[in-house]
């Protein structure tokens, strides 16, 4: 089989089939995934050369790990070679790949989400922000590589995030278009489900950690790490967000000619119990990955196959096994340009039991050893019985493993682990 993607995701989902028993290729890999299966050097963009690599190789199963190639349609593409593969259509991939068309698509099916605004003309938008009077949440409607959201303090920096994004075009076509969204209260939750375009699967509730410094401080990164399960997705809350999110939302996307399968990541905004959809991803969240494969008690091959035959009948829902705690260890300059090139030492080290690496921005040098190539490196965690024992093993290793100018943050999982503090 093969697994699409370069990052910690797929190291982590690429080990999970291994351990099964699976040959995997992945393309294009990086150093961590080269241990588990065989790299083949395809860029995840490569839409035509990954379905030809897929054809070659007679692959059982395609699981695609990242958001732009299933925007640009490569699930429809291995279809039409008969290739099975684990992921929404291109049609359905709108949910990520368009703020604009998802916002429309949740007032449509009456999802609950935040009151919004698109516009294609800055002047305009700027206008409506000045009118309102409060700074809103203005989103690129296109992908972005997780730049195009910007969340302003005032009115002033909203109007000028929309000058960046729509005038200067800071993030090219990506921002021609924008979405203007309320800010909402409450706090953040990564809520994954494996669908089949009728039933879905729910994975442990997550939570990432967005800013890049301690306190949740600093700017927004792709995410310094997560855990599972998170407890703001109460049992309560977790019937709500299949009754009233999930199961909605599988309902509008048959209706609308889009059935959707893959995996469906909301991201939610919970306040006092209610949940709202703050977006839709169409791909594992990385961080997120290499929480939700550990505490999933079931068989992973399985599980992404059915999806992909469009038949979960016979996988069950399984309680999260334990709890996973992973963080993200950077380079120096992330996330702004990170240094690429530095050794990284104490890979050979002894771990903590239940502890795991997966690499992200990882390269093998010429001379054998491992250099950092991007600025999320790895993701360092822990599965164990509890969350505090997780995080325990995890900072653990983290402390066994280092590099020049290397950084990560040190309180992963601190709303679980130390809620009255962080509710101050």
């Amino acid at each position: 089989m093969i697994v699409i993607g370069s990052g910690a995701r797929e190291h982590a989902l690429a080990a999970a089939l291994a351990s099964g028993g699976h040959e995997v290729i992945v393309a294009p890999g990086n150093a961590g995934t080269a241990a588990v299966g065989r790299n083949v050097a395809v860029p995840s963009d490569d839409v035509e050369g990954l379905v030809e690599l897929a054809v070659r190789e007679h692959a059982e199963l395609v699981v695609v790990g990242p958001e732009v190639p299933l925007t640009r349609g490569i699930v429809d593409a291995l279809q039409e070679r008969g290739v099975r593969a684990f992921g929404p259509s291109k049609a359905a991939a709108r949910l990520e790949g368009s703020k604009a068309y998802m916002k429309r698509f949740c007032a449509r099916h009456r999802i609950p989400t935040a009151g919004f605004e698109v516009f294609d003309d800055p002047d305009a938008a700027e206008r409506h922000v000045r009118a309102v009077g409060r700074p809103l949440v203005v989103k690129a409607d296109g992908l972005a590589a997780g730049k195009g959201v910007v969340v302003p303090d005032t009115v002033d920096e909203a109007c000028a995030a929309i000058d960046r994004i729509q005038r200067q075009r800071e993030l090219g076509e990506a921002g021609s278009t924008i979405v203007l969204e309320e800010l909402l209260p409450g706090e953040e939750a990564s809520f994954h489900v494996v669908c089949d375009g009728r039933r879905a699967v729910p994975l442990a509730p997550a939570q990432d950690h967005k800013r890049v410094s301690d306190g949740d401080r600093g700017p927004n990164t792709g995410g310094m790490g997560a855990y599972a399960p998170a407890p703001v997705v109460t049992a309560e809350v977790h019937r709500r967000v299949m009754r009233e999110i999930v199961e909605p939302t599988l309902a509008g996307m048959a209706a609308d000619g889009s059935p959707f399968r893959g995996v469906l990541f909301v991201g939610l905004m919970i306040e006092r119990g209610v949940p709202r959809v703050l977006e839709y991803n169409v791909r594992f969240g990385d961080p997120e990955a290499t929480v939700l494969v550990p505490t999933y008690g079931g068989d992973w091959f399985e599980l992404l196959d059915a999806s992909a035959r469009g038949d979960l009948s016979g996988i069950d829902a399984h309680p999260a096994d334990g709890a996973a705690l992973a963080v993200v260890m950077a380079s120096e300059g992330y996330p702004g340009k990170p240094r690429t090139g530095d050794r990284i030492e104490g890979l050979d080290a002894v771990l903590p039991s239940g502890a795991f690496v997966r690499h992200a921005g990882t390269a093998l040098a010429a001379d054998g050893s491992i250099t950092t190539a991007g600025g999320r490196v790895l993701a360092v965690g822990s599965h164990a019985a509890t969350l505090e024992a997780a995080a325990g093993a995890a900072y653990q290793a983290v402390g066994l493993i280092h590099w020049p100018g290397e950084h990560h943050r040190r309180d992963i999982g601190r709303r679980a682990l130390n809620p009255t503090r962080s509710s101050t």
